[in-house]
């Protein structure tokens, strides 16, 4: 797999979150930015597993994604926050994410990868990012793919 397409096809996924009117669009990144437009979602550290099948036929990712969400008003950053943790709706991460596992029998992120798996949520916290707070979270997506390519 080419991790760098990858987080950027991860980020690009995000984008379909559709967030509450006057919150804004929740702006995406494949990388750690230098600095965010919140609400900000990006791909940040991975661990690779090498060689699950013989032959460099499958590798196994677990990139952590992190969303923050500015707290301009501490409950209603939550709430909006809440919602992208959410496992379902319309500003649901983990169901942006998961619709870039095309169809069955399809590769998922444009065939970049065999499949992804949003796996779970960690780390409800506030987070500094450039000397400024947010409050945040982390998801945890599980990319399997081809370990030759």
């Amino acid at each position: 797999m080419q991790i760098s397409l990858v987080r950027d096809a991860i980020a690009d996924a995000a984008t379909a979150v559709v967030l509450p009117a006057g919150i804004g669009k929740l702006t995406c990144s494949g990388f750690t930015p230098d600095s965010v437009v919140a609400p900000h979602f990006f791909v940040a550290e991975y661990t690779q597993d090498f060689d699950k099948a013989m032959r460099r036929a499958l590798d196994e990712l677990e990139f952590t994604c992190r969303v923050l969400v500015s707290r301009a008003d501490d409950r209603a950053s939550q709430r909006v926050l809440d919602g992208m943790l959410s496992g379902s709706g319309s500003a649901s991460l983990k169901v942006a994410i998961e619709a870039a596992r095309g169809a069955p029998g399809e590769f998922a992120l444009g065939g970049l990868a065999h499949d992804l798996h949003v796996m779970r949520m960690q780390g409800y916290r506030w987070y500094e990012h450039e000397g400024a707070q947010y409050v945040g979270a982390e998801l945890i997506v599980k990319v399997i793919g081809d370990g030759k390519s």
